[in-house]
């Protein structure tokens, strides 16, 4: 396993469509192992394969809120969002945004269809943060980031503060 390199918006790369995986295979399997030791590095709760660079439709998420609680790792291969129930606001990290946090209007509950490790389909009925975090990792499939999701105001000062610090984080 290895912490891979989380890419900070704006990214280009972050805003590519992400491809379908079209077989589990052992690669695949190394690649979602090094994502979930990269999230929990970070340490974050969700990670999309796109956020290290990979146009893959597979993300990975642990709500598990401390170290003394047991894991909830889930991983998510080729995720669709099948239902999604009611309406509420969650302030919302990501990070490709570090720390930058924002309310997000997003649905309650939310049912999703994946491939699991072992290349078998599973459904997972999610409401809470799980529901929150499935939809934020399932929009970075797309190339829709959390910055999407905010007020032009919001969005227009979120984006001079990304661009500054990529600036500072440039110099030598």
């Amino acid at each position: 396993m290895a912490i891979r390199t989380i890419l900070r918006y704006p990214d280009k790369r972050l805003r590519v469509k992400a491809e379908p995986v079209t077989v589990v295979t052992d690669e695949v399997r190394a690649l979602c192992e090094d994502m979930a030791e990269t999230m929990y590095a970070a340490p974050g709760v969700g990670l999309a394969a796109p956020q290290i660079g990979v146009s893959l439709k597979l993300f990975v998420i642990d709500v598990a809120s401390g170290t003394d609680d047991p894991s909830e790792l889930h991983y998510f291969i080729n995720p669709e969002i099948t239902h999604r129930e009611g309406e509420t606001v969650w302030e919302e990290g990501c990070l490709s945004f570090p720390g930058i946090h924002e309310e997000i209007e997003r649905a309650e509950k939310v049912t999703v269809r994946a491939t699991g490790l072992d290349g078998q389909v599973f459904e997972l009925k999610a409401e809470g943060l799980l529901a929150i975090a499935v939809q934020h990792e399932y929009d970075h499939l797309d190339g829709t980031l959390m910055v999407d999701r905010v007020s032009l105001l919001k969005r227009r000062m979120i984006d001079r503060d990304m661009k500054k610090r990529a600036l500072q984080d440039a110099r030598p």
